[in-house]
């Protein structure tokens, strides 16, 4: 047999494997479509058109089918970071955008393969070719391009931040979740991960950069920035009614459970501390571990459940912590292998490839799950998916080092003469 049939057959294995997941993943896409057409982008771009006539910031108002109304409800700044949107259109705001996240999708699964990619022995090509399909379908990412929202730019400044420049330049670090938070406020839950993990220097420059950038917005639209502070953002049912099966928070799940009353604050309180508690305590020894992924994956998904909406588009941190459980599952060097990772993997990537809660509220599974116990797990299902892996989702244990076998001393060879021995008489 020749040597390279091995190789080669590898090759053509992986190969294959890669054309029967892009031809599905494809097929999968175009069934799916743009179901939204860029709502939220168009949302943008006339709201930055509305502003440069010279109109109120928060009082641009969009006419929602489903929700009435929409406004712009992110902080001034993000106004400042969108407003050439205004002036080139929407044509061009959609390539842009479509262009834009298409490449934070590649880098940020880039940076979560690499390592894990080089710890089994897996080509990088290989892996990353095969995760990128496969992240693509899932729901988050998809519903970010079909909406033409800005979450994936939001994640890569996050993991910009602490998985690049914090190792490399660790003065610098803060300033890119400074300014995800100032563009939008949920990314703040990372100043308070590095206030728990003890990384004062970067939570002061994350704060100072997104109270500079807070200030450098009012600076330049002081009636539109005292009106989002003192009105606009206490205001949820600008950004859509918490008791749609889309918001997948812990409010969401009491207002549904309370319909047609107000779900019960202290209640709502009681649980967002709870899960702060508990998940930032997992977050935090994770980070302590070594293993910062699954520290911000942690974070991110208490912050999507603690805030009063959380939609499916805003849930990225199930790409992560999907590669971490094949990572763990698939154990190290093929031995300690654990099976039920990989069903926890293969249910996380199915359900949320699927869309349960879209199509629900599309009315494509309301036939089957009407009413009770099937019908609560499928209208809650990525709060209690979101709420299983912040328990469940393991922390890696940093590499342990191989200690290099010790050089043996080398003894010095006296020269032999020629016509004599080297030993004397």
């Amino acid at each position: 047999m020749s040597p390279t049939t091995s190789p080669r057959r590898a090759l053509l294995r992986r190969l294959l494997l890669l054309l029967v997941v892009t031809a599905a993943v494809v097929a999968a896409q175009v069934w799916y479509g743009n179901r939204h057409h860029f709502l939220d982008l168009r949302i943008y771009v006339n709201a930055m058109r509305w502003w440069h006539d010279g109109h109120p910031l928060y009082e641009f108002a969009h006419d929602d089918p489903i929700q009435g109304r929409l406004g712009f409800t992110y902080p001034p700044f993000a106004a400042l970071v969108l407003a050439p949107l205004g002036v080139i259109g929407f044509r061009a705001s959609v390539f842009l955008f479509w262009a834009g996240s298409a490449a934070a999708v590649i880098v940020t699964t880039f940076w979560l393969v690499k390592p894990i990619a080089k710890k089994h022995g897996t080509p990088l090509w290989f892996a990353l070719l095969l995760a990128l399909p496969l992240v693509s379908t899932l729901e988050p990412i998809r519903e970010t391009v079909n909406f033409g929202q800005i979450n994936m730019l939001l994640v890569l400044l996050v993991l910009t931040d602490l998985l690049i420049i914090a190792p490399r330049w660790p003065k610098l670090a803060g300033i890119g979740i400074g300014v995800a938070a100032a563009i939008k406020l949920t990314p703040a839950i990372f100043i308070v991960y590095l206030l728990i993990t003890r990384r004062w220097r970067a939570a002061l420059t994350a704060t100072a950069t997104a109270a500079g950038a807070t200030l450098l917005a009012a600076a330049v639209a002081w009636n539109d920035s005292w009106h989002f502070w003192t009105a606009a953002l206490w205001e949820t049912g600008r950004v859509g009614h918490t008791d749609r099966i889309a918001n997948q928070s812990i409010l969401g799940v009491l207002a549904r459970l309370s319909d047609p009353a107000d779900p019960n604050r202290l209640v709502w309180l009681a649980l967002v501390a709870v899960v702060t508690g508990y998940g930032l305590w997992r977050a935090r020894k994770a980070a302590l571990a070594g293993d910062e992924v699954v520290g911000l994956t942690l974070t991110g998904f208490v912050g999507g459940l603690v805030s009063p909406i959380t939609w499916p588009h805003h849930l990225f941190w199930f790409v992560p912590a999907l590669l971490v459980l094949v990572d763990v599952a698939a154990g190290q060097g093929g031995s300690h292998r654990r099976p039920g990772l990989f069903v926890l993997a293969g249910l996380c990537w199915a359900s949320v490839t699927v869309s349960v809660i879209s199509l629900f509220e599309l009315g494509l599974s309301k036939r089957l799950f009407a009413d009770g116990v099937p019908g609560f797990l499928i209208v809650n299902w990525y709060v209690l998916l979101t709420a299983v892996l912040i328990v469940a989702l393991p922390v890696r244990a940093r590499p342990v080092a191989v200690p290099a076998e010790p050089e043996r001393p080398v003894t010095p060879r006296l020269p032999v003469m020629v016509g004599t021995s080297p030993h004397p008489g």
